[in-house]
């Protein structure tokens, strides 16, 4: 991509600057752009590949665990799920799991789970996973189902796991599960705790594997009487909602930035397709039509990024960013929608061919305009954060 002015917004310190330079040129030499056949093994292949070149150190907090930064830096993650997803929408998966999958530990995780795990995250070296979502219970979490009933003991007590959870990213391939089940503290999402599940679990099963457009692993799992030690409880019982969504908190964001990054790229192959093809004694670019498509992909790009890093950098600042959190995934994921389908048209014929990067970025911008909360979902968090502050 030529035009990285945006890298000198005042959201961006040297730093980022450098980081990003740094990153897209390991991208450009280490990895590849089309879908792979066997996707399980492609995405454990890009799980070492970032943790052996260091980049999943900035998908977790704490240095004395092999993190980065003792704190996860929201302008760094978007950043590079920005640029990764401008190479390939399986690498951005791959890290934003492995962040995802393990923020939980990063924020409450005991001083013993930080060792455990976040280290291999860093790594590489165990793949992680996020096990909230149920087919009743996505976006309305007060509906779990799963349980995980207290049994006391000689050892002082154990936890027994009950229940599915579906549309689980990683699912299959996770080393292990952050997973969120009802353990009845008090009715609706103040009765739910946090666990880390090994994938070696007895009693753990998957259940099915689910195959969508933009190829992932993604799993839906039954758990049958797991006996869990309450030792991996992570934060307090009956915090699990509070976990979930601080969690969620840090990633949101990042979603917009993965779809600015499909944005990026389309608008990049639309821009070099329109300057030459040739048609009618010129090129595409010179007709008045494809010259506003491209402006208004242009206009829409900028206005995603800068609500992206905005709401980017007021986290950083330590501020809350509900509403414009909101307002980036759903402005950036929706707008990236329009770029990508606007970048197909001016393809043409050659748009629609499997595997051609507009036809991939098609199939990949899909899926971000519903997971971690579908836009109509945003829309209402950025009205009740209006009408509160009246």
């Amino acid at each position: 991509m030529s035009d990285k002015t945006y890298l000198r917004w005042p959201f961006f310190a040297k730093t980022h600057q450098e980081l990003e330079s740094s990153l897209d040129a390991w991208c450009s030499r280490h990895i590849a752009q089309d879908h792979a056949h066997d996707v399980d093994q492609a995405c454990r292949d890009l799980v070492r590949q970032l943790g052996r070149a260091g980049w999943l150190r900035y998908a977790i907090g704490g240095v004395a665990y092999g993190a980065a930064q003792d704190a996860i830096d929201t302008r760094t993650i978007c950043l590079i799920r920005e640029t990764l997803a401008r190479h390939s929408g399986l690498a951005d998966f791959a890290f934003a799991m492995q962040g995802l999958g393990s923020g939980a530990i990063s924020l409450f995780g005991s001083e013993q789970q930080k060792q455990a795990y976040l280290g291999r995250v860093a790594r590489g070296e165990a793949i992680a996973a996020f096990a909230l979502s149920e087919s009743e219970a996505g976006s309305d979490v007060a509906a779990m189902q799963c349980s995980a009933e207290l049994v006391q003991d000689a050892d002082g007590g154990h936890y027994v796991l009950n229940g599915e959870k579906t549309w689980i990213s990683n699912g299959g391939i996770a080393d292990f599960y952050v997973l969120f089940a009802r353990t009845g503290e008090a009715p609706g999402a103040r009765g739910i705790s946090a666990f880390i599940v090994d994938a070696d679990t007895p009693g753990l099963e998957i259940e099915e594997r689910i195959n969508v457009i933009a190829p992932h692993p993604l799993a839906r799992l039954r758990f049958k009487n797991c006996r869990i030690p309450i030792g991996n409880r992570v934060g307090e019982a009956g915090q699990g909602f509070k976990v979930a969504m601080a969690t969620l908190d840090v990633f949101r964001t990042s979603v917009a930035a993965a779809a600015l990054g499909f944005a990026r790229r389309a608008m990049d192959e639309a821009l070099h397709r329109a300057m030459s093809r040739k048609m009618f004694g010129q090129t595409l670019a010179d007709f008045q039509l494809t010259q506003a498509k491209l402006a208004q992909m242009a206009t829409g790009i900028d206005a995603s990024a800068l609500l992206t890093y905005r709401a980017a950098w007021q986290r950083d600042q330590g501020e809350r960013v509900t509403k414009e959190a909101a307002m980036a995934k759903l402005t950036a994921t929706e707008t990236a929608q329009q770029v990508i389908d606007a970048a197909v048209q001016i393809f043409g014929g050659l748009g629609v061919v499997s595997e051609m990067p507009v036809e991939r970025l098609y199939r990949e911008i899909r899926a971000l305009r519903i997971y971690e909360g579908a836009s109509e979902v945003q829309q209402l968090i950025i009205a009740r954060e209006i009408l509160k502050a009246q």
